[in-house]
Order: structure tokens, then sequence, then C-alpha cells
């Protein structure tokens, strides 16, 4: 049974270190096998996971699509004699990157001219038999939910609106919100984080127009993350995110959420 947890939100947020910190958490408190799945093109995930990615999903339609293109094999075989969907299978296979209960795998760049729609559908059937094979999932989502609404990923158990304490971080995330009724998957529950609140004379606190406007979402909020001192060192010198102490205070309220939504405490 794979547990899936995708994080939205609008860019600038701190999507991906909420994310990171998800991933640190299940490794260290669960057994289970997990798969961090970049969907951002700006891919910072295997950065601050301290993992290399050298090819992405992108890359690899990219390059069928040339290859079907130069060869005339619309119809036909890939090289090797394989079919299409058994091609993109090897090569996602191999342009994951394998960690330690981790692996990492990197979805790219978004689409160019010309038509996806056939390498899309091989794409969803070949990423949702991956994910299957895992126990958890954690999805960084480009700023939006592209990749969600295209269904390039399988049914979701925990979505996580990522925002920061801005009114325009709010709203994104109301609309995140409103998009998934219409979506072609399932998703289980719907929290608002609230990334980045600076504390107040020692206390973690909505501003009140902040808590009212919160509210006004409908959302159920979960958390609020506060402003970490501690991460401006690690983002600048480039050190993996996943190496912050366990004191730190923004995982440690990253740790909270971890044991709401996965029953892990």
């Amino acid at each position: 049974m794979t547990t899936t947890i995708a994080l939205a939100g609008k860019g600038g947020t701190g999507k991906t270190t909420i994310a990171a910190f998800l991933v640190r958490y299940l490794l260290e408190e669960t057994d289970g096998s997990i798969l961090a799945i970049d969907a951002d093109p700006a891919s910072n995930l295997p950065l601050v996971l301290g993992m290399d990615a050298e090819d992405t999903v992108g890359d690899i339609r990219e390059d069928m699509l040339r290859k079907v293109k130069t060869s005339g094999a619309l119809a036909g075989s890939m090289p090797g004699g394989m079919s299409k969907q058994d091609y993109l299978d090897y090569q996602i296979q191999m342009a994951l990157t394998e960690g330690d209960r981790v692996d990492l795998l990197v979805m790219g760049r978004p689409e160019g001219p010309g038509c996806y729609c056939a390498a899309n559908q091989m794409l969803r059937v070949i990423v949702d038999r991956l994910q299957k094979q895992y126990d958890y999932v954690v999805i960084d989502n480009e700023a939006g939910m592209e990749h969600l609404s295209r269904r390039t990923t399988r049914d979701v158990d925990v979505l996580l609106l990522i925002t920061d304490p801005t009114q325009r971080g709010l709203l994104t995330a109301r609309q995140m919100a409103d998009m998934v009724p219409g979506l072609e998957i399932g998703v289980g529950h719907v929290y608002l984080v609230v990334n980045r609140l600076r504390p107040k004379d020692g206390r973690l606190e909505l501003p009140t127009p902040l808590a009212r406007a919160v509210e006004e979402t409908g959302l159920n909020l979960l958390q609020i993350v506060p402003e970490d001192p501690e991460l401006p060192e690690f983002e600048f010198t480039g050190r993996p995110l996943v190496e912050m102490p366990a004191q730190s205070v923004a995982f440690q309220a990253v740790r909270t959420i971890a044991e709401r939504v996965t029953g892990v405490a």
C-alpha cells in the first residue's frame, strides 16, 4: 500500500524545503521505501536532498519523440526492437537516482512544441506502476498543479497546499484547492500549511488579518512552519537541507506534519 503526499503552491513558498524534510522524516522514522519526485522544472529537490540526478523524464520524452520523427517509426519499434512503451519504461528506470532507501525521479522541463499526447499517456502508465513499488511517494510540484492536472502522477492521499504568510500565497492555495474536484485523479485529504511565519514575542501565531484570511479560504490549516534562522546558511552554501540539525524549528514543525498525515509517530 503506497502513501502519496503531494505539495503544491505558488513559487517561493518553500515547497521543496518541506518536501525534503518530509523525506528525511520518513527515512528516520519508518522502514519503508521512498520515491521522491521532483515535478518542478527548476529541479531543486536533488540539491536539497544531496542527490545527483543526470537524466529527467522530460529529456527522455523529447529523445523518444526525436527518434520517432527521424526514423519514421511512428507505428513501429524503437532501437533494439523494443516497443515505445518498453523503451520509455527502460529509460525511466535508468533515470532513477538510487539512494539509501530513497530513490529520486526528476520530471524536468515542460513540454515543447508538438504533440505529446501519446508519450504522456505512456508516461502515466509507467510512473503509476513505478510509484506502486514504494511505500511512500513525495511529490514536489511546480508552481501550480500542472503535473497533477495532466495526471502524470497517480492518485494522491494527501495534498499539502503550501503558502507563505501573504495574501497572494493564500489566494493561490485557494485557487488550487478549487481545482481539485475537476482533476482526473483522486485526492484524499487537502491541507493548508503556512510556511515561513516569523514568531512575534516568542509566539508563533497568525496575525489577526492573516488568520481571518486563512479562515475565509475554508481550508483545513494543518500546521504553521516558523521562519528558521538556520535555513539561509544552508541555502546559500548549497548544503543539503536534510543535514540540518534535528532540533531546527522548521524541521520540527514538518515532523508534526508528517506524523499527522502518515500516522507514524
